[in-house]
This record gives structure tokens, C-alpha cells and sequence, in this order.
């Protein structure tokens, strides 16, 4: 395939977008949720993406592709249906060191963007190397359905303990142990549930019998939102 997963971090980073369409507006969302610096070059801009300019969210270059703009760039995205342009972007970016997506064009990338179901922190990527994106979408739609909103909570939970046991427990195989036994619990189908004492009694059974979720920072949590399964019936 060719391809291996990976997560960029991207945050205060430049980014360049080629292509002021529909799919470079996809394109330029994902990268602004992630505290990219983004720049986007495109004769025609979408009404969102001009917004996006005006707002000052993305550096807008209102004009054709050049040769060597995208030097000094980290990531290169381009959104283009021109076949010529799509070779000299890819072989622009492969002479210059630089990671390169060509939508549609998985001959010319050199990293594919997968479909992704987010949940919070968490975020479950699917690829199929460019074989058919469809598949993609249609397996991240059921991941969807699968993974409710508790992961989103699931997921604080897990950070707050880990932050909370690297304070209070010395010993590095006992802080695995305990973060292990945490997420292997049901604390998922407590929070699914709403059921603030089942969360508690978990938390206490996993990390040590004194510990409540307001000593991991998570008061609001700990009253699931202010309802309980009794209270919402």
C-alpha cells in the first residue's frame, strides 16, 4: 500500500491550500480546528472561504498558483481538477521535502487524508490508500453510530486520571495498572447511562477507594451534565 497512519500536529504551523472550491473548503475546516496558520491560493473562492478571508482566519491569495509559493510551507493540500497543475504542485512539493495531498489524485499525494469519526479527543481514521473513499465515509458513518457521545466524556476522564495519578502515584507499573483496569471498566456504559454514583463507584474501584471525580478536576462531569437517570426519566 505505501501508506502508514500518522497524526500530524499542525498547530501554529503553516499550511497551504490550493484550490478555492467546495473540497478545499473541507480541506481548510479540519486544518483551522487544529490551530493551523493557513494560506489559501485560488482565483475563485467559495462564499464560506471569502468570509474566511475577510475574517482573517486564512491568508487568502486571490490569484493563480505560482512556481515556488508553496516554499516554507510544512503541508500542502491541493483542490484542483487541472491534471497539469496537479503534476507541478506534486512534483514541486516532492523536489522541496514537502507533504503534499492531491484530492482525487492518490497517484499524486504523498499522504491521503482519511475519513475520521471524532468523539472529542478521540479520533478513529479510516483509509482504504485511496481505493475507493466511499467505502471510507460509509465505515466511518457506522464507527459513528457505534462510538456515542459518552467516548467524548470517556476520554476527559482517562486524561484527568492520568494527570491526577502522575501527581500521586510513584510507581510507573501501578499507574499502567490502574489506567488499564479504568478503561477496561464500564465506565462507558455509566456515563452512556448518566449514572453519576455508578461513575464514582468506578473511578474509586480503579484508581483507589478514596478517590472521587472532583479530585480529578471533574466536578461538572461528576453530575453528568446536572441529570441523572432518575432525574431525566
Amino acid at each position: 500500500m505505501g501508506f502508514i497512519p500518522i497524526f500530524l500536529q499542525v498547530e501554529n504551523r503553516p499550511c497551504l491550500v490550493v484550490g478555492g472550491g467546495p473540497v478545499a473548503a473541507r480541506k481548510i475546516h479540519p486544518l483551522l480546528d487544529a490551530g493551523a496558520r493557513v494560506t489559501v491560493i485560488s482565483p475563485r473562492v467559495t462564499p464560506d472561504m471569502a468570509r474566511l478571508g475577510r475574517s482573517e482566519r486564512v491568508c487568502l491569495l486571490p490569484r493563480p498558483y505560482r512556481s515556488g509559493d508553496m516554499r516554507g510551507f510544512d503541508l500542502v493540500y491541493a483542490a484542483t481538477s487541472d491534471r497539469r497543475l496537479q503534476r507541478r504542485l506534486f512534483e514541486e512539493a516532492r523536489h522541496l521535502r514537502i507533504p503534499i495531498n492531491v484530492a482525487d489524485a492518490p497517484e499524486f499525494c504523498s499522504f491521503i487524508v482519511p475519513a475520521v469519526a471524532r468523539r472529542g479527543r478521540l479520533q478513529v481514521a479510516i483509509s482504504t490508500a485511496g481505493a475507493s473513499p466511499a467505502m471510507a465515509r460509509l465505515v466511518r458513518h457506522r464507527l459513528e453510530r457505534w462510538l456515542g457521545p459518552e467516548y467524548e466524556d470517556l476520554l476527559d476522564v482517562m486524561a484527568a486520571a492520568r494527570e491526577w495519578l502522575k501527581r500521586h502515584e510513584p510507581d510507573p507499573g501501578a499507574r499502567a495498572h490502574k489506567l488499564a483496569a479504568l478503561a477496561a471498566s464500564d465506565l462507558d456504559d455509566a456515563l452512556r447511562s448518566r449514572d453519576a454514583d455508578a461513575v464514582e463507584r468506578i473511578v474509586g474501584r480503579c484508581l483507589g477507594a478514596a478517590v472521587r471525580m472532583a479530585d480529578l478536576g471533574m466536578e461538572k462531569l461528576a453530575a453528568l451534565r446536572g441529570a441523572s437517570p432518575a432525574e431525566s426519566a
